[in-house]
C-alpha cells in the first residue's frame, strides 16, 4: 500500500486514506510489465485471476514461522544515543525490498537484516539524535526513504534522506543524500509520497505553499500557494484542491498531477450546518460524506449524483483505494467492506474480524493484483484448538471475501497438519532454530506491523517487543 503522508506532529496520526496500486516488482523491468499486460490483454484477465485465485492456498498453505530479527540492541546503538533508544518498543512498519527486511520501531529506530544471511546489515540511524518517523522504497530509483525527527530542532521538523539499497547492503546507511532540504517540513507540514503518479508532494504551512516533485529525481515541478485551501488529495494523474468551507458548499479544484493545470473548478453543495465527514476523490468520482447524511457520489464529468442510504454507508475510520479494480475498501469497527463507484457493496469478508479497532493500516498488506488482503485478526474465539491470546493472519479473497488461508496457532498440532484452508502450526514445541526463542502463538500475539514480500512468498511481522518474525515455506 502506497499514498503514504507523514506529518510533523510530535506523534504520527493514523491517516483515513491509503491509496493501494499494482506493485511493480522488485527488479522488474518495464518490458516485462509490457508483456504481462499485453498477456492480460489477449488472454482473459478473469482466467488470470482465476488462476491467481486457485494458487492462493498453495502459496500459503505450509508456510511456518523460521526466523526472528531482533531490532532491540542497545550494544550496538551510538555512544550518546537518545535514552529512549535503549527501551524495547513496538514495531510500527515494515518494508521488504531486495531480500533486505526493513523494520522500524516506536523508538525511532530502524534496523535493516539480509534475508540471505538472516543477520542484521546495520541500522539506518545515521546520528544519535536522530529519530526515524517512516520509510518509504522508492522502485524509480531504487533506494528507501528515511523520514526523520532530529533532538537538535525539538523534534519539530522533518527531514528525509534517499540511500540506495546497494549502500544499504554494504552496511553504509550514511552514503545517502538529503531531500526537500529548501523546504521547511514543521508542523503542520508534511511530506506525502505518492507511487502511483510518481510524485511527493510537500506542504510549507508557515508559507502555506505546496510543493510537487518528482520522484524519480526529486526536480521540483510546480507550486500551488493558497492560504484558502485547506486539503489536497490525489488521484491518479489529478490532484483535487479542497478550499475553505463557505455556509451552503465547498470549493473544490481538479488539477492536473503533472503541470499543474486546472482542469475543472466547481462548487458541492452541502447541508447548511452539517460537519463534513469525508471528501475523497477516485478518478472521476467524487465521495462526500457528511454527518448523519446519505453518502453522496458525483461523477464530475458528468455531473451524474449517486446517493447511499447513511444506514447502509457508515462514516468508515478509513479507505483503501483499489485502482485496478476499480473497488474501495472501507474500514469500520473491525471490519472491512469492498464498495463500487455504484454505491453498491460488492463484498462482505467472512471470518476477518481485525484486531485493531483503530484500522492500523501496517497491519493490511493488498497485493498487487489487488486480489488478496493480508490482516492480522481476531482468532475465532468459538475454535477449541486455537491458543490462548494470540491472533491469526488471515489472506482472504477481495472480491469473494472468502478467507483463503490462516495462520493460527494450534493446540497439540504437529507440523504435517494442515487442511485447505488454514495453515496450521505446531504449538506444543518451541521452534527448534536456534535464531528463533518465541513459540508461534508468542509470535501471533500483539502484531503490531506486518508486509507480505510478493518475490519470496514470505510474510514478515513485527510486535511490541520490537522483534520481527518471518513466515516462510
Amino acid at each position: 500500500m502506497d499514498g503514504r503522508r507523514i506529518t510533523a506532529a510530535p506523534r504520527p496520526c493514523s491517516e483515513r486514506r491509503v491509496a493501494a496500486k499494482k506493485r511493480r516488482r522488485a527488479g522488474s523491468d518495464g518490458s516485462m510489465n509490457t508483456v504481462k499486460k499485453l498477456q492480460r490483454r489477449e488472454i482473459s484477465s478473469k482466467l488470470d485471476r482465476a488462476f491467481s485465485m486457485k494458487d492462493a492456498p498453495e502459496r500459503f498453505r505450509n508456510i511456518r514461522l523460521q526466523e526472528e530479527y531482533d531490532t532491540h540492541d542497545p550494544k550496538e546503538h551510538f555512544v550518546n544515543a537518545l535514552p529512549f533508544f535503549t527501551r524495547r518498543t513496538r514495531i510500527i512498519e515494515i518494508v521488504a525490498a531486495h531480500n533486505i527486511v526493513f523494520a522500524l520501531a516506536r523508538s525511532g529506530i530502524c534496523a535493516a537484516f539480509s534475508r540471505e544471511t538472516n543477520k542484521r546489515i546495520c541500522f539506518l540511524n545515521v546520528s544519535p539524535d536522530e529519530v526515524i518517523r517512516s520509510l518509504f522504497y522508492n522502485k524509480n530509483n531504487d533506494s528507501l526513504i528515511t523520514v526523520s525527527v532530529y533532538a537538535a530542532d525539538n523534534f519539530s521538523s522533518l527531514k528525509c534522506r534517499s540511500t540506495r539499497i546497494e549502500y544499504i547492503k554494504r552496511g553504509q546507511p550514511d552514503a545517502g543524500f538529503a531531500l526537500f532540504e529548501s523546504e521547511s517540513l514543521k508542523w503542520p507540514g508534511f511530506v506525502e509520497f505518492d507511487d502511483v503518479n510518481g510524485k511527493v508532494l510537500t506542504y510549507t504551512a508557515q508559507d502555506s505553499i505546496y510543493k510537487v516533485f518528482d520522484l524519480r529525481n526529486y526536480t521540483m515541478l510546480y507550486s500551488i500557494s493558497d492560504k484558502n485551501v485547506q486539503e489536497i488529495k490525489i488521484s491518479p494523474g489529478i490532484m483535487l484542491l479542497i478550499y475553505t468551507q463557505a455556509s451552503c458548499y465547498v470549493p473544490l479544484k481538479i488539477l492536473s498531477i503533472e503541470d499543474g493545470t486546472v482542469l475543472k473548478s466547481f462548487n458541492h453543495l452541502l447541508n447548511r450546518n452539517k460537519k463534513v465527514d469525508f471528501i475523497e476523490q477516485f478518478n472521476e468520482k467524487l465521495l462526500i460524506k457528511q454527518e448523519n447524511e446519505n453518502l453522496q457520489i458525483r461523477d464530475v464529468c458528468s455531473s451524474e449524483l449517486t446517493e447511499v442510504s447513511r444506514t447502509e454507508f457508515m462514516t468508515p475510520s478509513a479507505f483503501i483505494f483499489l485502482y485496478e479494480n476499480q473497488l474501495f475498501l472501507t474500514f469500520k469497527d473491525r471490519t472491512v467492506a469492498v464498495w463500487n463507484f455504484r454505491g453498491e457493496l460488492v463484498t462482505s469478508f467472512e471470518d476477518h474480524l481485525l484486531w485493531h479497532p483503530d484500522c492500523n493500516t501496517n497491519n493490511i498488506y493488498i497485493t498487487g493484483d489487488q486480489d488478496l488482503i493480508i490482516s492480522y485478526c481476531k482468532a475465532d474465539s468459538e475454535d477449541p484448538l486455537s491458543e490462548g491470546s494470540a491472533g491469526s493472519i488471515n489472506v482472504s479473497n477481495i472480491l469473494t471475501g472468502k478467507c483463503l488461508a490462516k495462520i493460527k496457532a494450534i493446540k497439540g498440532a504437529t507440523p504435517g497438519d494442515c487442511d485447505d484452508s488454514h495453515i496450521r502450526q505446531n504449538e506444543s514445541k518451541r521452534i527448534r532454530a536456534s535464531r528463533v526463542r518465541t513459540s508461534v502463538a508468542e509470535a501471533l500475539e500483539d502484531i503490531t506491523a506486518l508486509f507480505y514480500d510478493e518475490d519470496r512468498d514470505e510474510i514478515y511481522t513485527g510486535n511490541r517487543l520490537g522483534l520481527v518474525h518471518v513466515w516462510s515455506n
